[in-house]
């Protein structure tokens, strides 16, 4: 599904962020998807959860953390 845009990645970002592309990729996604789900779900937090699989609990510290809704 995102092949294409893994294999744009080019050397020199690989090389600048070596021991950390996992979390520095995975936080440049996971704001806007959830902003668009909690859009989605008309600011449902239990059903927005629900359809990333995770607890609501561990959505409203992501939404804390990254500064959602506030």
């Amino acid at each position: 599904m995102f092949e294409k845009e893994i294999d744009e990645i080019n050397e020199l970002y690989i090389n600048e962020n070596t021991g950390k592309i996992y979390r520095v990729l995975l936080e440049a996604l996971e704001k806007p998807l959830i902003s668009k789900l909690l859009l989605y779900t008309r600011g449902n937090q239990l059903q927005t959860a629900k359809i990333l699989g995770i607890n609501r609990n561990t959505l409203r510290g992501k939404l804390k953390k990254l500064g959602i809704g506030r």
